[in-house]
């Protein structure tokens, strides 16, 4: 029975599906660019190679996740949503899914803090997160604490950053003149609205926390709601974790039962993968597996001119970047021996496959 749940701790199907994106071992590959809305996963899918034909799997849950190749090179695109919760989901259930290393660059669109055009493409150097302090006594504000705390930065992955921009720079289409931004810090925030200092019927006390967060963070320059997230589980990410055991579940709900595109079958891969320690052969790799990660965000709002992008503008800032970030995963190297085996995959490459069509 699939519907059988291995453990309470990391939830999973007997046939080792991850209980919120759906994904098993094979179908998710180690380079990936993780987006928000499934209609610019499927945009970007657009660019990967016709042979092998994309895996797409949907999630009760709203995760969707497009499998195949980018010139030749094994890529994932994975739609989340919003918010730190749902990055929380993906990077740790994704994570379980791969031997060797994991890449991940986020694509998302953002609001600028600084005086730029709509349409501006920022990759940071590094994030901090802005959260909504429970403590403050925000019906009376008599509080001895603060409104909202802000964490300390982490850093994006340099060498993924520097491949970001490059790429950019180099699949920018004629006739486009967006900026590109890269010495830069990001914002993460728990909220749309009371953290980004957006003003509701609420009483946020937020009315001086962007003057406060530039004068602290001079280099501040977006606010969106997922990078913090990703870049502080790939920094504080370790390998020494115990794989969970297999007990009979005390959880009532059941997994999600993923749907899987009908013109593909999923991984056969049996087994899930030992994250902590190993290559794709089971050996233990040396130096061992590590997440690197990194963003590109394109400014979809001005919060200095109050200007908001047209969907003509979101087409052409989407197209392009949604083709850089694949430049610059294909482009990045990875040693064969720290990415996840290729047999039984969605990805692989067989006789079949490449007579499909």
């Amino acid at each position: 029975m699939k519907d059988v749940i291995l453990s309470a701790n990391f939830p999973r199907t007997i046939d080792h599906r991850v209980y919120h994106l759906g994904l098993r071992a094979g179908e998710v590959a180690n380079r990936i660019v993780t987006v928000g809305s499934p209609s610019r996963a499927h945009g970007i899918a657009a660019y990967l190679d016709a042979v092998p034909r994309c895996f797409v799997l949907t999630s009760e849950r709203g995760f969707t996740t497009i499998t195949g190749r980018y010139k030749g090179v094994p890529v994932s695109i994975v739609s989340i949503g919003m918010g730190g919760p749902n990055a929380d989901f993906f990077m740790r259930e994704v994570r379980e899914c791969l031997n060797g290393d994991m890449v991940v660059i986020r694509l998302g669109s953002c609001g600028a803090l600084v005086d730029v055009p709509v349409g501006t493409v920022v990759v940071p150097e590094a994030s901090l997160s802005v959260t909504r302090n429970y403590d403050f006594d925000f019906t009376t504000s008599m509080s001895d604490d603060v409104p909202y705390r802000v964490s300390k930065p982490v850093s994006t992955d340099p060498e993924l950053h520097a491949a970001v921009k490059d790429a950019l720079e180099k699949t920018r289409p004629e006739g486009i003149q967006f900026p590109i931004l890269h010495q830069t810090l990001n914002a993460s925030t728990d909220s749309f609205y009371s953290s980004q200092g957006r003003h509701t019927s609420f009483p946020d006390h937020n009315e001086n926390l962007i003057p406060q967060l530039l004068a602290t963070h001079p280099a501040l320059a977006t606010f969106e709601m997922e990078t913090f997230h990703i870049l502080h589980l790939a920094t504080s990410w370790r390998t020494s974790a115990h794989p969970s055991g297999r007990v009979q579940p005390p959880l009532s709900a059941l997994p999600v039962h993923p749907s899987i595109s009908p013109s593909h079958i999923p991984s056969t891969q049996s087994e899930p993968p030992n994250v902590s320690v190993s290559g794709p052969d089971g050996h233990e790799l040396q130096p061992r597996p590590k997440i690197r990660a990194a963003a590109a965000q394109m400014v979809f709002a001005s919060r200095v001119s109050e200007a908001f992008i047209t969907p003509q503008q979101v087409a052409e800032v989407e197209a392009w970047s949604g083709k850089a970030v694949l430049e610059a995963l294909a482009s990045f190297a990875i040693d064969t021996v720290r990415l996840h085996g290729e047999v039984g995959s969605v990805w692989e490459m067989t006789s079949s496959t490449v007579n499909t069509d």
